[in-house]
């Protein structure tokens, strides 16, 4: 099945913020969601999950029945989960 993949304006600005390998690093493991990459459920949340890429966390919920992965957030390791 093929996922629509949706990117919130919070991620997509800490995207643009980064170098371009990292980016380029970055879309591509959000493009192999939500089968393949380091995925764990959020505590206390049936619905969010995280994705590990190096030291960045992406923050996503995905949605089965419309076929969409919202990217929430992204953002270095220690810092991300103080917003949730």
């Amino acid at each position: 099945m093929n996922y629509k993949i949706v990117i919130e304006k919070p991620a997509q600005k800490f995207i643009a913020k980064q170098q371009l390998s990292q980016q380029k690093r970055i879309l591509a493991a959000i493009k192999q969601l939500p089968d393949h990459g380091d995925i764990k459920v959020l505590k206390g949340s049936s619905d969010l999950f995280r994705l590990r890429v190096g030291d960045f966390r992406i923050l996503y919920s995905v949605h089965n029945d419309l076929l969409i992965i919202r990217i929430i957030h992204i953002g270095n390791r220690g810092d991300i989960y103080k917003s949730f």
